[in-house]
């Protein structure tokens, strides 16, 4: 349903809250098109009927139209990772003739859904879209029930079934772990956004902890932390939760900003990098190339990754392709970067797995 003034879009929200169900689903059942139950329609039609709304003329002859918008979702548009993958959608969208609608969610998982909710009454035919977790997402199973076309990107699901243009953030991080073990570093601490906004965080978290596994030693400490603290914030956190990270000698973080935030916050703490700790982050954005010293990340192709999405959400649209395909992974490099130096005193390394073995 198209709803053109604040008075219908506030009676749609109202026949939704009457009826206990979704602003999607009223559409669907007013416009009749999509399914739903006989206990759903009963409902909703009584609520239509209470509360005496009429859909407007405009709305009820354009609703078998497409508006050939695409929904794009992100969780911040502050985050140069974003903005690069939405250039590249923008991009292909644009050469397809397709305007964007564009969101964020601000790593909110109750926002995704209202989002969705907002999309799918604007009659878009697809949505790219990062959330929290792929793998329990209020919003995706919205997606799949109403049939609509959709692509992840960042997103790595564990459920196959759902498309995702990603990396594979597990083998990442485990190669960016083992570089840290060869440098002498056992006492590694992760430091992360809050695995219940993003599932890429936890991911990274489960690579760093197999490479430590593999080399036979301890698994890192964790710190979760909120990716839109201030530096001052995260300078707080840090200094008070070092004694519980075991004096780490080196910090692997779960993004390149947060991984600024925290070189930041260690100067701060009266820590240099990578003198008294070694940093590295993850994604690769241009600005910890410009830091001094640059930052050792693994480098993603952003705006490839936006573009591939794109494509593929636009073969779906077009049903050229099944509405389900497989998690599409892209190439990753690892960046050396002068965050990253030796363990003082030598091979630690070494010494620290002779010591568990003995």
């Amino acid at each position: 349903m198209v709803a053109d003034d604040r008075n219908e879009r506030t009676s749609i929200r109202q026949v939704a809250e009457r009826a206990g169900c979704s602003l999607s689903t009223v559409s669907r059942v007013i416009n009749r098109s999509g399914p739903a139950s006989a206990t759903t329609i009963a409902r909703v039609e009584a609520a239509v009927i209470e509360l005496g709304f009429r859909p407007n003329s405009l709305g009820q002859s354009l609703r078998r139209q497409s508006s050939r918008a695409i929904g794009v979702v992100v969780p911040s548009f502050t985050n140069p990772v974003f903005a690069a993958s939405v250039a590249g959608m923008e991009t292909v969208a644009r050469e397809a003739g397709r305007p964007l609608l564009l969101s964020s969610t601000g790593y909110d998982r109750a926002r995704e859904l209202e989002i969705i909710e907002t999309l799918l009454c604007q009659r878009v035919d697809g949505i790219a879209l990062t959330v929290a977790d792929a793998s329990q997402s209020a919003a995706l199973d919205q997606l799949d029930q109403v049939g609509m076309p959709y692509v992840l990107l960042y997103n790595q699901p564990r459920l196959r079934r759902r498309p995702a243009v990603t990396v594979d953030n597990f083998a990442a991080t485990a190669e960016l772990t083992r570089y840290l073990i060869g440098l002498g570093h056992t006492r590694i601490a992760y430091l992360g956004g809050r695995f219940g906004t993003t599932d890429r965080s936890r991911m990274r978290f489960e690579g760093c902890v197999a490479a430590l596994e593999a080399a036979g030693l301890a698994a890192p400490r964790l710190l979760e932390l909120d990716y839109l603290d201030s530096i001052e914030q995260h300078a707080t956190v840090i200094g008070q939760s070092m004694p519980r990270l075991g004096e780490p000698t080196a910090f692997l973080c779960s993004n390149d900003l947060l991984a600024i935030s925290v070189i930041a916050a260690l100067r701060v703490l009266g820590l240099s990098v990578p003198d008294d700790i070694s940093v590295a982050g993850f994604d690769g954005i241009a600005i910890g190339q410009m830091l001094s010293p640059g930052l050792a990340t693994i480098d993603t192709p952003t705006l490839a990754m936006g573009e591939r999405a794109m494509q593929r959400l636009l073969e779906q649209i077009s049903g050229s392709v099944p509405a389900r395909n497989a998690v599409e992974l892209l190439r990753y490099e690892f960046r050396p970067g002068g965050t990253l130096a030796p363990v003082p005193g030598g091979n630690a390394g070494g010494r620290e797995r002779r010591r568990r073995k003995s």
